[in-house]
């Protein structure tokens, strides 16, 4: 399994995500689940995976060969796209189109292919996008209602992104926020693993910003792992009945 969390802020977009994958109790691997196409000063777009790899790695495989035909155009490549929007629209129809493919193959064996991206991006004279892509290939976009938008295990991490993230935290907060948000994951769902990819688009950058891969038993994040868990317990004791 998988958890990935995007948020879209007012001062941009953090992005986080984990990278086990497990078919069963002895057959754990790690996989990259981000991925950037990225045309600096034009646009940057960040796919985040999460399901079934052989749909996955299908999918962005076929959205690469796209963006490397000289024939293709707006329809068929996301990087050639006139909006975010018909980048979501390009990215759905290829998911969908993949998975049922593979369904298909793989019927025989009573197995269900499915998978889910989240899409954050941005074009040059064009607002910042952020989506959830559905397995069917329909999708919705991160609002000023619900600024963050998350696949596989979320439900662990999602009260504190409740709690905390509106459109105006700050970049800082908003990693902070995701970071604890895969901590809780981590402690309640062991297949959800490290290393951890977090990557920061600031708004109009056109690129991204920030990029860190981090390693079981970074410093940092044990530190502020501990320092969450203390401050819980502390809160906690305060709470009356």
């Amino acid at each position: 399994m998988t958890y990935c969390v995007g948020l879209k802020l007012d001062a941009g977009m953090v992005l986080l995500s984990d990278t086990r994958t497990n078919a069963g109790l002895d057959n754990i691997s790690t996989y990259r689940k981000m991925f950037f196409f990225e045309e600096p000063g034009e646009r940057v777009i960040a796919i985040l995976t999460a399901g079934s790899l052989s749909v996955t790695q299908t999918t962005l495989g076929r959205l690469q060969e796209a963006v490397e035909d000289p024939d293709s155009d707006e329809t068929s490549s996301i990087m050639k796209a006139g909006s975010m929007l018909q980048v979501a629209t390009i990215i759905g129809e290829t998911l969908n189109r993949t998975r049922c493919e593979i369904s298909d193959l793989t019927r025989d064996l009573n197995q269900q292919a499915s998978a889910s991206m989240i899409v954050a991006g941005q074009r040059r004279d064009g607002e910042m996008r952020l989506f959830l892509i559905y397995p069917q290939g329909n999708f919705i976009m991160a609002t000023e209602d619900t600024p963050f938008l998350q696949i596989g295990e979320h439900k662990y991490g999602k009260p504190i992104l409740d709690r905390v993230v509106t459109p105006q935290t700050s970049l800082a907060d908003a990693q902070k926020a995701v970071l604890l948000s895969m901590d809780s994951t981590l402690r309640s769902n062991l297949s959800v693993g490290m290393p951890l990819d977090l990557a920061v688009i600031e708004r109009d950058g056109l690129r991204v910003s920030q990029r860190r891969r981090i390693l079981e038993g970074d410093p940092a994040f044990m530190a502020m792992s501990s320092a969450w868990s203390a401050a819980l317990r502390d809160s906690f004791g305060k709470v009356p009945i």
